[in-house]
């Protein structure tokens, strides 16, 4: 709260935190489709799964699981996996998205995973992202607007604050 005294009159104003927006990107799926992200994201209401090691990929499968029934209960829900890694040349880029990509024998699932190579530490401080030791879970509006937000493994606590959300209540 911020008091300020102007011409005699005593204002309050409460300080909200800024809200954080998913940052314009250019990336590749892992169909090889270049995409403007957020912008392209297809759901009203798109969840991005951030993950920022190769170690942590069984925690974002933790997400994957139940995310299929969810979308389906809220059709306007869009789920998309993004791989984090800081900026690399082509060539190491190509290796590691054709690994992934062979991982990844499902072309649907391929095409919501997203890889970004950037310079992580604006992409992190601009999204409010403390650590790169745990997966982010952010549903980001149409506008690219994190609206709902968890950290770390799917639990079905976080799986129905998210429901709650998406359902209005």
């Amino acid at each position: 709260m911020v008091t300020k005294i102007l011409s005699g009159i005593i204002l309050s104003v409460a300080l909200l935190p800024a809200q954080e927006v998913f940052p314009p990107l250019k990336a590749s799926n892992l169909n090889g489709k270049e995409m403007a992200i957020p912008a392209e994201f297809e759901g009203d209401f798109n969840l991005v799964l951030i993950a920022f090691q190769r170690k942590q990929q069984d925690n974002v499968n933790t997400w994957l699981k139940p995310l299929p029934k969810i979308s389906e209960a809220h059709e306007r829900l869009r789920y998309y996996e993004l791989p984090t890694i800081d900026k690399l040349n082509p060539i190491t880029r190509w290796f590691i998205n054709n690994g992934m990509r062979s991982g990844i024998p499902d072309k649907t699932q391929r095409a919501r995973t997203i890889t970004l190579y950037i310079d992580k530490r604006p992409f992190k401080a601009s999204l409010n992202l403390a650590a790169e030791d745990t997966i982010y879970a952010l549903l980001l509006d149409r506008a690219g607007l994190v609206v709902w937000r968890a950290s770390g493994d799917y639990t079905e606590e976080k799986g129905k604050s998210l429901e709650q959300f998406l359902s209005g209540k």
